[in-house]
């Protein structure tokens, strides 16, 4: 007799892998005309601005750029300046041979080592090395058995839930608008911005995200070395293509500002303001498949072969801010902070005290101006540690795709001490991978003996926990057949008790 399997494809979790990469940095800045010759190196910063991902088996390749930022002090008291440069990169990475029908890719890091030097009042050499964290994330459609029919077949369904991967998009989008400065700025040492989507529209094919974007300037105007800061939002409402989305996913999106130029206005008009944002949409459909865990036949002897699947859950999406003290001594009690910036470290998932922890390390840097009227660089580290609400166990598997921001950063100097207070707002979601055992395959092997006619009932001491099924394909009769023999109630699934179960003689 032929036994007839049914199948479906199930969105199943593929290969995580997490490797690390270097970016080189060297190059050669050279001051332009219209900005003070350098009389001290105060720091230097390095970050990649990552652009493009290709996902191929065995590669992955990462196309962006390296955003080097230099301070220095100017020459003839024209206090903190800065210049930057842009540098271009195409780093391939070599991956284990997969495959798969959807991925993310998620790139962190932070800066190995960085120096530079002035080789004259014109030119700074830069020399480094940027750390690259990359993480893949990957599903694959797996097909597995959903029913059995035929054959005296009994087998045990089990609903598998999960998520599938509708849509992947990162798209840079500019937003424009007005910054009024009550004098012409002669300098602007650093613009750095803070964005939410407060909205966020799904369709068929596109969503419609709007929010808000918090651009804070520090500048100086002419003659006058002290900073000035400036603050103004620009509000941003942005359709998105994305293919595979549809009204019923659950979706996050995450605006992250990448970079800001300002042109000056003419006259009496106001200077433009141009942000590059860099827009992270994720989205996941929510399925329900049944599966068959397990199964035998009550005229044949059975081969079941087990078939392992992972599934992929969305444990909880994240919309968090939490605020980070510490202090350090400053060598020179009289310093006069100038400016500060905070970086992140990967963001890492830890369980402790009982809870779920979202952690990262946070290198916080102050600038100063010491009692000499010199300028210096101060670094103060933070640990992050972001309570999470999850009820997963221990040793669940987790993993995040989120990303860290400073809301807000305030360094000051208070009795030789600097106190550094920093608001950090975390976004993204937590998955959770789970395994499970199914039917792989089944095959159908000799008829069964038959059962002896002058036994009419078999007794079996059940122990408690035992399941009814295992039961019942121990001795090649139907489940159905032990709930009436026993006045079991229906969908009795597992013996509560020890107890004796009689068994009927004769197969379904």
């Amino acid at each position: 007799m032929e036994l007839k399997v049914f199948r479906d494809a199930l969105p199943a979790a593929g290969t995580n892998c997490t490797l690390k990469a270097e970016l080189p940095l060297e190059t050669e800045i050279l001051i332009s005309d219209y900005l003070p010759p350098v009389f001290k190196l105060v720091k230097c910063f390095a970050k990649p601005v990552v652009l493009q991902k290709r996902l191929q088996p065995g590669k992955l390749q990462l196309e962006g750029y390296l955003r080097c930022v230099v301070y220095y002090q100017g020459e003839d008291g024209a206090g903190l300046c800065q210049t930057e440069q842009k540098l271009p990169f195409t780093k391939l990475l070599d991956l284990p041979e997969f495959v798969f029908t959807a991925w993310a890719v998620q790139v962190e890091g932070q800066t190995e080592y960085l120096n530079c030097r002035s080789v004259n009042p014109h030119r700074i050499e830069v020399r480094g090395a940027y750390g690259l964290v990359v993480s893949v994330h990957t599903q694959i459609k797996t097909d597995v058995i959903t029913a059995l029919s035929d054959g005296g077949i009994e087998q045990k369904l089990v609903t598998l839930s999960g998520v599938r991967r509708a849509a992947v998009l990162e798209k840079l989008v500019t937003v424009e608008g007005d910054i009024a400065f009550s004098s012409p700025p002669a300098a602007i040492l650093d613009i750095s911005g803070n964005s939410s989507v407060g909205d966020l529209k799904l369709l068929n094919g596109k969503a419609v995200a709007k929010g808000e974007l918090i651009v804070s300037c520090a500048w100086r105007a002419e003659g006058d070395p002290t900073l000035q800061s400036l603050s103004v939002t620009l509000p941003f409402n942005q359709v998105l293509d994305v293919d595979g989305l549809s009204e019923d996913c659950r979706c996050l999106c995450v605006a992250e500002p990448v970079g800001f130029t300002v042109a000056e206005g003419e006259g009496e008009e106001p200077s433009r303001l141009t942000t590059t944002m860099m827009l992270r949409l994720r989205a996941w459909r929510p399925y329900q498949l049944q599966c068959v865990a397990d199964a035998f036949s009550t005229q044949f002897e059975t081969e079941p072969t087990p078939q392992t699947l992972q599934t992929e859950t969305l444990a909880g999406t994240l919309d968090a801010t939490t605020t980070l003290t510490g202090s350090g001594p400053l060598p020179d009690a009289g310093a006069k902070i100038l400016a500060c910036f905070a970086a992140f470290g990967p963001a890492l998932l830890a369980y402790k005290e009982r809870k779920w922890n979202l952690t990262s390390r946070v290198m916080v840097t102050a600038f100063g101006e010491n009692s000499l009227a010199e300028l210096e660089s101060y670094e103060k580290v933070l640990e992050l540690t972001l309570p999470l609400e999850l009820t997963a166990p221990a040793d669940a598997d987790l993993y995040p795709e989120c990303w860290l921001s400073a809301d807000d950063l305030r360094c000051v100097c208070a009795n030789g001490t600097l106190e550094v207070t920093l608001s950090v707002k975390a976004e993204g979601a937590i998955l959770q991978r789970s395994e499970s055992t199914c039917v792989g395959s089944i095959t159908l092997g000799e008829p069964l003996t038959p059962a002896d006619p002058e036994i009419s009932l078999r007794i079996y001491y059940a122990q408690a926990g035992e399941e009814l099924f295992a039961i019942a394909r121990r001795f090649h009769v139907s489940p159905g057949q032990m709930l009436a023999a026993n006045d079991l109630a229906e969908g009795t699934a597992v013996i509560e008790m020890a107890q004796r179960l009689l068994v009927p003689g004769t197969g379904g």
